[in-house]
Parts: C-alpha cells; sequence; structure tokens
C-alpha cells in the first residue's frame, strides 16, 4: 500500500510541473499608506475579475456566469483595460474616518501586457485621498472578484493593522498615525474565523474527509485515534508549507486530497472496524490536508509582526471546524443509531459510496482528465 501511494505521489508530481492553466481567483491585496499629507491605496488584484463583476464564491474564472466578458477583458493590452477602467468608475473600497466617508482619486494603474490568455494577471490600481485630519478609520472591501487582504502601514513604514475581509466584510478599526498597533487578540480572532471558514462552509474536501473517519468509528476512542493522527500530520505541514520550507503545487495536493476522501471510504466499505494501520494511513493523508491549509493560509496572508499568533490561531479556527463537523455528525446519526443492526448496511456504507465517489470525480477532474 505504501508503495503504491509512493509511486501515486510520483506521478502526480510529475503531472504537477506542467502550469496550471486555470484563471484562479486569488484575494487582493489592498495596503493602504499614511504619508504627510495624503493617503495612498495600492490594490494589487486580478482586475478583469472585478469589472467583469465576478463574485467571490468562484475559486474559477471560468466557473463564472461572467466568464465570456472575463475573458474579454483578459485579452485588452493595457492602455485598452485602463480605459475601461476608467470608464467603469467602480469603487472598490469605502473608507471611513470617524464615521465620515474619503474620498479616493483615481491615480493611476499597473497593467502587465496580455501574455498567456489561460493565465490570470495580477494589476495595481493606484487610488490617492486627502490626509484626514483625524486617525480612527475602517474599511469596507466592496469590489467584485474577491476577498482581499487590507494591510495599513504607518507613516513611518511599519505595518499598523492586516486583515482578511470578505467581499462587503468592514475592517476592525485602525489608527492611520500609527501610534495605536493592532491587538494580538485582534488578529487571533480574524485568523481563527478565517480557519473555520476555510472548514466551514468553504473546505468541502475536508468536510467529507472527516465524515470519511467518522463513519467507520462513530465511537469515541477509535475516532478521537484517528482525528488525532490528522490533527498531528496537517498542523506539522501547515507549519512547513506556511514559512516555505516544504512546499507541493496545487496540482499536486489537491488531486491527492480527493483521493484522501476515497481511499477513506473504499475501507469504510471494505472493512467493519478500524484495524491497526487505520491512524498511519491517515497522518499520510492528514501531511496532505497540511499542506492544503497551508495554501489556503498563503492566500489569507500573514500578519508579519504577529506572524506566530495568526499562524496558530487559522490552525485552530481549522481545528473548531472540524470538530464542528463530528459534532454534527454525531447529533445526525452517531449517538442515536450507531448500535443498531443496520447502521453499517443502511448508513456506513452507502453515504461511504456516495462520498467515495465525489472524491473520485474530483480527483480524475484536478488531473485534468474531465
Amino acid at each position: 500500500m505504501i508503495s503504491i501511494l509512493t509511486r501515486l505521489l510520483l506521478a502526480l508530481t510529475l503531472l504537477g510541473a506542467v502550469p496550471a492553466t486555470a484563471h484562479e481567483m486569488r484575494p487582493a491585496v489592498a495596503t493602504l499608506t499614511s504619508g504627510d499629507a495624503a493617503l495612498e491605496l495600492n490594490i494589487d488584484f486580478n482586475l478583469e475579475a472585478a469589472l467583469a463583476g465576478i463574485s467571490e464564491e468562484h475559486e474559477d474564472t471560468a466557473d463564472a456566469p461572467e466568464a465570456a466578458e472575463y475573458d474579454r477583458l483578459r485579452g485588452l493590452s493595457p492602455d485598452a483595460l485602463a480605459a475601461e477602467l476608467q470608464a467603469a468608475d467602480l469603487n472598490f473600497v469605502q473608507l471611513d474616518v470617524d464615521g465620515q466617508p474619503v474620498t479616493f482619486a483615481f491615480e493611476g494603474a499597473e497593467i502587465p501586457a496580455v501574455g498567456n490568455l489561460d493565465v490570470a494577471r495580477e494589476s495595481i490600481v493606484t487610488l490617492t485621498a486627502p490626509l484626514p485630519a483625524t486617525a480612527s478609520a475602517q474599511m469596507t472591501w466592496i469590489a467584485a472578484g474577491g476577498p482581499a487582504i487590507l494591510v495599513v502601514d504607518g507613516p513611518d513604514g511599519e505595518p499598523v493593522h492586516q486583515e482578511y475581509l470578505s467581499s462587503g466584510a468592514t475592517s476592525a478599526s485602525f489608527d492611520l498615525t500609527g501610534v495605536e498597533r493592532q491587538s494580538q487578540w485582534s488578529v487571533f480572532v480574524n485568523y481563527a474565523e478565517q480557519g473555520y471558514l476555510h472548514i466551514i462552509p468553504k473546505g468541502l474536501d475536508h468536510i467529507l474527509f472527516v465524515i470519511g473517519l467518522f463513519l467507520l468509528a462513530a465511537h469515541v476512542r477509535p475516532l478521537l485515534m484517528q482525528v488525532t493522527a490528522f490533527t498531528a500530520a496537517h498542523t506539522v505541514t501547515l507549519a512547513l508549507g506556511t514559512v516555505g520550507i516544504l512546499n507541493l503545487p496545487p496540482t499536486v495536493v489537491e488531486p491527492l486530497i480527493a483521493l484522501s476522501i476515497t481511499y477513506v471510504c473504499v475501507e469504510n466499505i471494505l472493512t467493519r472496524e478500524m484495524r491497526w494501520w487505520r491512524p498511519i494511513v491517515i497522518f499520510m493523508f492528514g501531511l496532505l490536508h497540511g499542506l492544503g491549509f497551508a495554501g489556503v493560509l498563503g492566500d489569507v496572508g500573514l500578519s508579519g509582526e504577529h506572524f506566530f499568533t495568526s499562524l496558530i490561531a487559522f490552525n485552530i479556527g481549522v481545528e473548531i471546524g472540524q470538530l464542528a463537523v463530528i459534532a454534527a455528525c454525531f447529533l445526525a446519526v452517531g449517538l442515536w443509531f450507531r448500535n443498531k443492526s443496520w447502521y453499517r448496511a443502511v448508513v456506513v456504507i452507502p453515504a461511504s459510496l456516495i462520498i467515495g465517489a465525489i472524491g473520485l470525480y474530483w480527483f480524475v477532474e484536478r488531473i485534468g482528465l474531465i
């Protein structure tokens, strides 16, 4: 079994050497800087996705209803796209200082040449506004095209605040002067929330994997053994992947995560009770899931000044999400039916067949066969 997994990993690594061609949706990075007399906001993002009005629920622009408009914009030259931007007159953010809105003016845009049309390009739009007389501010991210990482730098160039904002979300208050810095607790809450949200509702593949663990072991001790192995493994690779020590491309990690779902469900069908090797296999798959979480955390971004706080908080959020899935499984079927004679035939096998089929479909899809 180990040999098969090793060969599969090698094969997928070779597949992963091929560049991804999807129009991948990535979070914008909105950097707000307080100068001597003005505010400057630089937004590094997929400008075409914002102009097309693609919502953040889509991970790939090709999946969005606005895909045709996005493709048209993606083919425009930098000058033509800049003209579309100015004609659209979009509001990307709303900045309120002491409750009063600040009006930004368009300063310019850095737009790369057309290049490979199958790869999303990142543009930088610069907005400026007069420096307010007061300092307490909040920003709302209102642009289409996905979420944003808000980075606020004080007049000294040092970071004041960093926060992950979903579309339409408003940040916590921050101090434009840089005198008052972001608290550890504020960072912890924001990143723990993002860790939880990337399980519920965004991490459907991780949810199905955890349900697969539950189906074979609806009793506390065997389930605890599996969850402990999974948690220990993904905690290690989440940390190593986030700091850049261990990295595999998503074209390797994501298909294997899908395959891990199928493997667990197949074993659920073939085995009536947990065997000694099950936690070892779960640990191996947990390493892969940790790299998947690291990719998500790379998208969310880490607060530089509070690096370890944000890393730990994100992991705790992930754990809370996983425990919530397990608790829901227990409340739905485990507590009431796990000792019934028909439980395996009516619950375990049908659910494992459905979830395993979904995992197999995702695997085939993620290696590009469909």
